[in-house]
């Protein structure tokens, strides 16, 4: 064995300074992506529908909403540090806001070695994190962020050569995370990293196969036991769950998807929508920025493999002839700076294959079965391509460094990244702001009822005590648009179809009432974001 190590081993001195700035590098974009998110999107933005069912668990944001089939209590376990004592929204915001930054680190940290060229790390993360939809949710009480950091964390754990407990553990914890948040994803993530371990000789293994099913098994458990408590087993649950989405099937969505690149936060339905092609510019450079990334991968991993067999044909001679020669041989070959690959399993040309081919499977139930679309539910798929599209940029900067006029390459690298920019960050805060008034109605229509004697307000001391005894708040409201949030402002019950309980009021928003209700006294909202807001109460 060389003084160097065992091939692939980073044990020189320049080789531990590059992955050490390499993960300072992870650093400094993990912060600015803490601080762009905290900049755009405000602290004090009003909880959203998604996130006030996941907060009302908990005592101090009662009373508790509907929790239908499809959600899961991974977004719960994640608030509860502060939910389960404080109802502050900010002090939530700020919790979350390092929760997904230090997702941030974690996820993409594993992908420092496979890629070849450490800093890959750092700007696959600048990449996805600069994205207008992963800002905003940063500090939202939503799953798909955690969901795509336990995906590209697992997968980047998966293709170290050396199995270690450790990285068994860090594969199973990803998965288990992400499947957890999202079973549907975490199955969809697991089945090509099985299809890996079992059929890839470079990957064969049982640690492999059985970090990844415990992962997932681990993750889903919850999931499994609350469909048997809750809905009569997995198969009620998912036929349910199935139901509430809209009735999922055959279909395809991709231009939907298209359409929200821009927002809304959701489109269901999406026919009224258009595609902007400036706000979808994404969805034309992160397909070439993968494609240069696998081109380079390729050449790439040829010349490691060529350095590989080279630097070993050196270590033969190098035992003949003496340690001092042995080291001026390997100073002679400085393609080996960044280290050669562990094995041939962990080319960057195989690494950012098998990152491809698990986005692509988690992207394909959302734009082959479900009915509508939302930016976020494409993150895990955005987080599993960077890696390669970083390779791509990488690429496309050395070919600009070693043009005959590298000045006007930079600067036209910088003009693309600077017209990326231009288009995500002000998609950021626009749609904080459209949040922000949205969720202001809530709390408008709500000071209308309680005007008329409807509700008490969510947090008074009435209402947390009926929600901990599991006695019904005493009103209910229907309507034909945002019932859960506004009965959940109002202190109120959502009615549900098939709720034997007579409705208290109806909100409705530019509708007429049915006949039964249309003798109810009618109260207009003023100063509404969105115009057309009433409430009939019950006389």
């Amino acid at each position: 064995m060389s003084p160097l190590g065992p091939v692939g081993r980073r044990t020189a001195p320049q080789s531990r300074a590059h992955l050490l700035r390499a993960h300072h590098l992870l650093l400094g974009v993990c912060g600015a992506f803490a601080a762009l998110s905290l900049v755009l999107v405000p602290l004090a933005l009003p909880l959203g529908w998604d996130e006030t069912v996941y907060a009302s668990r908990f005592s101090p944001y009662a009373p508790a909403t509907p929790f239908s089939a499809p959600r899961t209590r991974g977004v719960p376990f994640l608030i509860a540090p502060v939910a389960a004592w404080s109802d502050s929204v900010v002090l939530l915001r700020v919790w979350l806001t390092l929760l997904a930054t230090a997702a941030l680190y974690l996820g993409f940290r594993p992908w420092v070695r496979p890629l070849g060229r450490p800093s890959a790390a750092a700007v696959a993360a600048a990449l996805y994190g600069g994205l207008w939809f992963v800002l905003f949710y940063a500090s939202a009480a939503m799953p798909n962020h955690y969901t795509a950091m336990g995906a590209v964390g697992a997968v980047g754990l998966f293709l170290r050569s050396r199995q270690s407990p450790m990285t068994r553990a860090g594969v199973s914890g990803g998965l288990a995370l992400a499947t957890l948040m999202r079973p549907n994803d975490g199955l969809a993530l697991g089945v090509p990293l099985l299809a890996a371990a079992l059929l890839v000789p470079a990957w064969r293994g049982w640690s492999r196969v059985l970090a990844v099913l415990g992962g997932l098994v681990a993750g889903a458990l919850p999931w499994i036991v609350e469909a048997y408590v809750r809905f009569g087993g997995v198969g009620a649950r998912l036929a349910e769950a199935s139901e509430v989405q809209g009735d999922l099937r055959p279909l395809l969505s991709v231009v939907h998807h298209l359409t929200v690149m821009d927002g809304p936060l959701l489109c269901r339905p999406c026919d009224s929508d258009s595609i902007r092609p400036l706000s979808a510019e994404w969805w034309l450079v992160l397909p070439l920025l993968v494609a240069v990334g696998l081109w380079s991968a390729h050449g790439g991993s040829r010349r490691t493999r060529l350095a590989t067999r080279e630097a070993r044909r050196t270590d033969r001679e190098a035992r003949r002839m003496g340690r001092e020669v042995h080291r001026m041989a390997h100073e002679a070959h400085p393609e080996l700076r960044n280290g050669p690959p562990q094995s041939a399993d962990t080319t960057p040309l195989r690494a950012c294959l098998l990152s491809a081919v698990t986005a692509l499977s988690v992207a394909l139930p959302y734009l082959a079965l479900v009915p509508y679309a939302a930016p976020r539910f494409l993150a895990p798929t955005h987080a599993l391509l960077a890696p390669a599209a970083a390779l791509g940029l990488l690429a496309l900067v050395d070919v600009a460094r070693a043009s005959r006029r590298p000045r006007i390459g930079f600067a036209a690298l910088g003009l693309a990244l600077a017209g990326h920019l231009a288009v995500q960050l002000p998609l950021a805060h626009s749609n904080a702001g459209i949040q922000a008034g949205a969720r202001g109605d809530w709390a408008r229509v709500a000071e209308v009822l309680h005007e008329h004697g409807v509700g008490a307000g969510p947090r008074n001391d009435r209402t947390s005590r009926s929600s901990r005894s599991g006695t019904p708040p005493p009103c209910v409201l229907r309507g034909n648009t945002s019932v859960i949030p506004v009965a959940y402002a109002t202190g109120c019950a959502p009615g549900r179809t098939g709720d034997p309980r007579r409705p208290t009021a109806l909100v409705l928003r530019e509708a007429e009432p049915p006949p039964w209700a249309r003798s109810w006294p009618r109260h207009r909202v003023p100063d509404t974001y969105a115009p057309g807001w009433v409430v009939h109460v019950r006389p």
